[in-house]
C-alpha cells in the first residue's frame, strides 16, 4: 500500500515548498505571503523504488473564521485520511500558540507525526530546534531547509522506513488518470461547487467570494468503473483586472490545466448570461483543440423571462457550437442536471479519440466534393484526392490534393461540418491539415547565382541553338 503523507502547520511555514521538493515538481504555487494554499493538493513522489503520496494543505492558525475556517477544515480532513503527518514549524518565528494547538490536535488523533523545523538555513540547527521540544511531540524535531532542499531526502527516507517495504513495483497503469475533466470559467460562477457536487463530497473549499480557488487541484477518482481526474481551476478575469503576481500564476495554471485535460466543462453564470470573458475562455479551449461541454449554472430560481434572455444570448453568441457541443442548464448547489454532464463528457471523449479508416474518410471527402466542388483558382479547379486520420484529441483529418494552400476558409468549414455530421462527432472540434504533392513534370528552375556558368544557364537545347546560329553567321 502506498503511504499517504500530509503536510500541516501554520500559514507560510513552507508546506508548499516542501510539497514541490517531495514531488520534484512545481505544481504547488509558492509566494511569500500566507493563505495561498486553500485546498488539499495531492502529488506523487518516489525515493528509490518506494512510492508515496503527499498532501499539501492550507494553514491552521486556530482562530479561523469564514474562508479561513473552510481552509482549516480541508487540513483536518487531510490529517484524518493520511497515514503519516509532517508537522511543519518555522525556525525563524519560534514556537507560537497555533503550534501548540496543532500539536495537541495531532496527539488527540494519535497519528504518526514528525515535527519538521523548516527555514533553518543560516542558523545553528541545535539552537534552531531547541525551543520546539516544548511541543511534546513523540519524535524529536527534524531540521530542514526546504527552499534549499537540505535535509529533505533524509527526512522522507526516515518517514518511509516506518512503513513496510512494498513487495511490487508500481505499474504505470496504476497511475492512469482516466478521463481528465477541467472545470473552467470566470471567478465565482460555481466551479468548486460543481466539482464537489460531481464528486459527492466537500473536496474543495467553497466560499461566496470571487477568487477562492488559487491553484489547479487534480482529483483522481472512480465512478461506475470508469476512472476520472477532475481538475478544479482558478477563475480567469480580464487581463486589465489582474494585478497580483499570484493571480497571474493562477491563470497560467488554469491554462495549463486546459492543455492537460481531455474534456473541458466551461461553466457560465446564468444570472450574468454570456459575457466577453466567457467568449475569451471559449476561444482558448477551442484553440487548444479540447473537447467541450457547456454548463450554465445557477439556473434554479430564475424567472422565466430571465431564462428566455439567457437562451437568446446563447443562440446569438454561441450559435456555432449548437451543432456539435452539448449545453446543460444546471444547479451545482442543488445537483439539478449535474449527473447528465458525465454522459456528455463520455460522448465528447469517445469522439476525441475515435479511429476511422482511410477508405471511409476518403469516401466522405468524395461525397462532399460531389455535393459542392472546391473553387477554381486561375482557371484551374482545386483538387482534393484522398483523406486519412492524422491524430486524436482533437481528431485531425489530413487531406491530400493540388493547390490546397489556396483553399478558402469557407470551404474548410464546409468540410468540417460535413465530416462531423457523417461521422457523428459530438463535443470535440475537428482539425483539417492539407498537403499537396510536388508535380513531377515541373522543370526545376535554375538559380541565378555567381557560381552558375553561361553553359549551365543555357542548357543543352540553348547550346545547340547557339552553335547553329554561329555557323550560319560564318
Amino acid at each position: 500500500m502506498t503511504p499517504v503523507i500530509a503536510l500541516v502547520g501554520r500559514p507560510n511555514v513552507g508546506k508548499s515548498t516542501l510539497f514541490n521538493r517531495l514531488t520534484k515538481t512545481k505544481d504547488a504555487l509558492v509566494a511569500d505571503f500566507s493563505g495561498l494554499t486553500r485546498d488539499r493538493k495531492y502529488g506523487d513522489g518516489k525515493v528509490g523504488h518506494r512510492p508515496y503520496i503527499v498532501v499539501d494543505t492550507g494553514g491552521i492558525s486556530g482562530f479561523e473564521e469564514g474562508l479561513d475556517a473552510e481552509m482549516a477544515g480541508q487540513s483536518y480532513a487531510a490529517i484524518d485520511e493520511a497515514d503519516a503527518v509532517l508537522f511543519l514549524v518555522d525556525a525563524a518565528e519560534g514556537v507560537t500558540a497555533a503550534d501548540h494547538m496543532i500539536a495537541q490536535t495531532l496527539r488527540a488523533k494519535n497519528k504518526p507525526a514528525w515535527l519538521v523545523v523548516n527555514k533553518t538555513d543560516g542558523r545553528d540547527e541545535s539552537v534552531a530546534v531547541a525551543d520546539f521540544f516544548e511541543l511534546g511531540m513523540s519524535a524529536e524535531p527534524y531540521p530542514i531547509a526546504a527552499s534549499h532542499n537540505r535535509g529533505v531526502r533524509s527526512l522522507i527516507e526516515e518517514v518511509l522506513d516506518s512503513f513496510p517495504e512494498p513487495d511490487f513495483e508500481v505499474d504505470a497503469e496504476e497511475n492512469d488518470l482516466g478521463i481528465r475533466i477541467a472545470v473552467v470559467g470566470r471567478p465565482n460562477v460555481g466551479k468548486s461547487t460543481l466539482v464537489n457536487r460531481m464528486l459527492g463530497e466537500d473536496r474543495v473549499v467553497v466560499y461566496d467570494h470571487p477568487g477562492t480557488t488559487m491553484d489547479s487541484i487534480y482529483i483522481p477518482y472512480e465512478r461506475n468503473g470508469q476512472k476520472y481526474t477532475l481538475i478544479d481551476t482558478a477563475g480567469v478575469r480580464r487581463r486589465k483586472n489582474v494585478e497580483a503576481a499570484v493571480e497571474k500564476f493562477s491563470i497560467i495554471k488554469t491554462l495549463q490545466a486546459i492543455q492537460d485535460a481531455n474534456v473541458v466543462i466551461l461553466v457560465l453564470d446564468a444570472r450574468d448570461s454570456v459575457v466577453e470573458q466567457d467568449l475569451h475562455m471559449l476561444s482558448f479551449v477551442l484553440n487548444a483543440g479540447r473537447s467541450l461541454v457547456i454548463a450554465i449554472n445557477k439556473w434554479d430560481g430564475m424567472h422565466p423571462d430571465g431564462r428566455d434572455k439567457v437562451k437568446h444570448d446563447l443562440e446569438w453568441r454561441m450559435e456555432f457550437l449548437f451543432d456539435w457541443a452539448d449545453f446543460h442548464f444546471i444547479s451545482a448547489m442543488h445537483g439539478t442536471n449535474v449527473g447528465h454532464l458525465y454522459e456528455s463528457v463520455q460522448v465528447a471523449y469517445d469522439s476525441a479519440y475515435a479511429k476511422w479508416q482511410t477508405n471511409r474518410l476518403t469516401t466522405i471527402l468524395e461525397g462532399a466534393i460531389e455535393q459542392h466542388q472546391p473553387p477554381m483558382i486561375n482557371g484551374r479547379r482545386i483538387k482534393l484526392r484522398y483523406a486519412h486520420q492524422g491524430g486524436s484529441n482533437p481528431p485531425i483529418i489530413v487531406v491530400h490534393g493540388n493547390q490546397v494552400d489556396k483553399l478558402p476558409g469557407s470551404y474548410t468549414r464546409y468540410l468540417e461540418n460535413t465530416f462531423k455530421k457523417v461521422l457523428g462527432v459530438r463535443g470535440t472540434p475537428i482539425r483539417f491539415e492539407f498537403k499537396s504533392g510536388e508535380n513531377p513534370y515541373v522543370q526545376p528552375k535554375f538559380k541565378n547565382n555567381r557560381n552558375t556558368t553561361r553553359k549551365d544557364k543555357l542548357g543543352a537545347r540553348g547550346r545547340r541553338i547557339e552553335r547553329n546560329t554561329g555557323r550560319k553567321k560564318d
